[in-house]
């Protein structure tokens, strides 16, 4: 059988036809899916809500971010080492025991305080240098150049 160039054409134009139609049954079906048990207006007031809710979760995230910067900025500055070393400073006669001590107190930079005591029978004196970036102005003795190292050792163990 022959088919004249129109019958082609006519064969063609029905297969294209049936497969729109087919093509649309199918996104109806779809969008019955998506659809099912609400209306268009139901789904577009989620999808607002949903955008409503991203924005506020983008925001979140930029307050927490800064509040973070903030604290980690604070911790930086808060003591983060301490550590007390107890000496006798009169080895050679016995007297005063281990009463005395050296205490630093830094924070991370190495900025802070160490503060020292020596304890004899008739007297205790109280001494306080201020440190920054692990050294003092005023000479440090043995003991608390002692604590200032376990300090610092202290808030390095706490980071790793």
């Amino acid at each position: 059988m022959i088919l004249t160039f129109e019958t082609e054409i006519l064969i063609g134009t029905a297969l294209c036809l049936v497969l729109l139609i087919g093509r649309h049954i199918w996104l109806e079906v779809k969008l019955h899916k998506l659809l099912r048990g609400k209306s268009g207006k139901d789904l577009e007031s989620t999808l607002m809500d949903i955008r409503s809710d991203y924005k506020k979760l983008d925001r979140f995230r930029t307050d927490m971010d800064s509040y973070l910067r903030e604290v980690e900025h604070k911790l930086r500055q808060s003591t983060r080492g301490i550590a007390t070393i107890r000496f006798n400073p009169f080895k050679g006669n016995g007297e005063g025991g281990n009463q005395s001590f050296a205490t630093a107190f830094i924070n991370e930079l190495g900025n802070g305080v160490v503060i020292s005591s020596i304890y004899t029978r008739e007297r205790y004196s109280i001494f306080s240098k201020p440190l920054a970036n692990f050294t003092s102005t005023f000479e440090l003795t043995e003991e608390e150049a002692e604590a200032v190292n376990n300090a610092r050792k202290t808030f390095e163990l706490k980071r790793s």
